[in-house]
């Protein structure tokens, strides 16, 4: 059984940009111990002002899999364990597990704690066997071990050897700076393997892009307990990522960590910590990552249809992933046979519809226009092109205003819009934060006077990017708009020299593939007059 030691509350809070709140920290430990982590790091009570409010509000909760653990270093040089109020603070935190980092590395010890190798050693004895004392579970994380062994093998074993005697449940080996190759790691937990009885775990960094690589060469070497955070946040370039290490100890190597219900919550828990952190999802993560089974040339396509073993490593539904068929200037007919598909529309890949839309495509892929996160403007394409199409607005017209009173006063934003519906015309006029706010503003306003339905939708993302950067301030620009519903989310794009047009475009596509939608699931609601 491989333990899951979750510190993405400690030490992934440690990354550039990512910044949680107790209630945030409560959130994601409640969501962790959903999905069987065994160990949930919390911080480090005494260290900080939230972290001790997170441990007190913490008492509350009840996990059902997980046990959490406070974080903290080895007493502190000429100070008992007993009298030293950072361990004391420790111990009283409420958490049932500590974890203790102490120096494995001579010049650490050296020129870090200015102390001598015996009083080290000394403090890391005392420190464990104080917190045993106290019917706690420790873990020693040793810190720097790896950079520590290849300076002096017999030091840093020594290091483990007083943990180990002093009681501690797991001797945990760190490649802190990240520099450590993964032969080297294989090699030197093997051989720590060897000397000791105690538990053996491995807690590596990205700095070489190999943290992962260095967590799975530990397992191969020997290592039982396993600590990373959720989507690898963590100081300078991150810690090994759990969301791969997970599904690569279960799915490649065969190793029990988590169950299978739970290895299908992964994608929704690295989603879940992206939102809390307030960092844009990396769609391209393995495992768990919007584009992990993306597939985007004609032929992958094509054989994934087929039998989706010919182009993918595991079924994404064993991480909680899809996959996903984009539609680009590489899509070949079985792409868009497979696309439409989805939106209940037979076409073969040699159908005459299949072959206007694949030239549609690479016309307005060459004026700028992306499909492949676009794929609900993707499906009023098709509907356009296969006569399944029904126009449900026209646009009369619209003009936005940007006015500005006075160099501290902030923009005024208004947006005047005119449509028509069956012959009605409705003229709205909105204000908002700025053009595409009060524009959108604007085109709810006059459509929900006929389609009521859509005050359930919402504009939730908004994104611009320049596709010609050499025009300059002539170039066009495209606009990818995200908006939901009680039901779903859904993407759509514009593409104009005129940000303002572009936005339109994509948020007129919007509000279209809404309307046919819950017209292709049955909803009846006709234009109201």
């Amino acid at each position: 059984m491989i333990q899951l030691y979750d510190t993405t509350l400690r030490d992934g809070s440690q990354g550039e940009g990512v910044s949680f709140t107790v209630q945030d920290k409560l959130r994601i430990a409640r969501r962790l111990d959903e999905a069987g982590m065994h160990y949930i790091e919390g911080g480090w009570p005494g260290s900080n002002p939230k972290d001790i409010q997170f441990f007190e509000a913490a008492r509350e909760l009840r996990l059902k899999n997980a046990k959490l653990c406070a974080f903290g270093s080895t007493r502190r040089k000429r100070m008992k364990a007993a009298e030293d109020p950072l361990i004391l603070q420790l111990a009283d935190s409420g958490a049932p597990v500590v974890t203790i980092f102490g120096k494995s590395w001579m010049l650490h010890v050296t020129e870090v704690l200015s102390a001598t190798g015996d009083e080290n050693l000394e403090m890391i004895a005392d420190t464990i066997a104080f917190l045993k004392s106290r019917g706690l579970e420790a873990i020693y994380d040793a810190e720097h071990f790896f950079d520590g062994y290849k300076d002096s093998p017999e030091y840093a074993l020594a290091t483990l050897r007083a943990a180990s005697e002093a009681g501690a449940d797991a001797l945990v080996l760190c490649d802190t700076n990240g520099g450590t190759m993964p032969w080297e790691i294989a090699q030197i937990t093997g051989q720590v393997k060897e000397q000791f009885a105690t538990r053996v775990g491995i807690h590596t960094h990205n700095d070489c892009e190999l943290g992962v690589a260095n967590a799975i060469a530990g397992v191969q070497a020997g290592a039982t307990h396993v600590q990373g955070t959720i989507n690898g946040f963590g100081e300078r370039t991150g810690n090994a990522n759990l969301c791969s290490i997970i599904p690569i100890l279960k799915l490649k190597m065969g190793l029990e960590c988590l169950a299978d219900e739970q290895l299908a919550r992964l994608s929704d828990v690295s989603a879940f910590v992206d939102e809390l952190a307030n960092m844009a999802p990396d769609e391209h993560r393995p495992f768990v990552g919007r584009s992990a089974f993306a597939h985007k040339a004609g032929t992958h396509a094509d054989a994934v249809r087929k039998n989706p073993r010919t182009c993918e490593h595991i079924a994404p539904e064993l991480v909680g992933n899809r996959r996903r068929i984009l539609v680009s200037e590489l899509s070949g007919g079985s792409t868009i046979a497979w696309k439409a598909e989805e939106y209940g529309l037979e076409l073969t890949k040699k159908s005459p519809e299949t072959r206007r839309i694949l030239d549609k495509i690479a016309r307005m892929e060459a004026d700028g226009y992306v499909f492949e996160g676009a794929d609900a403007s993707f499906d009023v394409l098709v509907k356009k092109e296969t006569g399944a199409y029904e126009k449900l607005f026209d646009l009369i017209g619209f003009r936005v205003i940007v006015e500005k009173r006075g160099h501290d006063e902030e923009p005024i934003t208004e947006a005047t819009l005119k449509v028509s519906v069956n012959g009605e015309q409705q003229l709205t006029v909105a204000e908002g934060d700025g053009p595409v706010h009060a524009l959108d503003g604007a085109m709810r306003k006059a459509l929900c006077h006929f389609y009521p339905q859509l005050e359930h939708v919402r504009l939730t993302d908004f994104k611009v990017r320049v596709v010609d950067v050499k025009e300059g301030t002539a170039a066009k620009v495209r606009v990818l708009v995200e908006s939901s519903d009680e039901h779903g989310s859904w993407s759509t794009i514009g593409v104009s020299t005129n940000v303002i047009e572009a936005s339109w475009l994509a948020l007129a596509d919007s509000v279209e593939y809404s309307l046919l939608k819950d017209r292709g699931n049955g909803d009846s609601t006709s234009a109201q007059g």
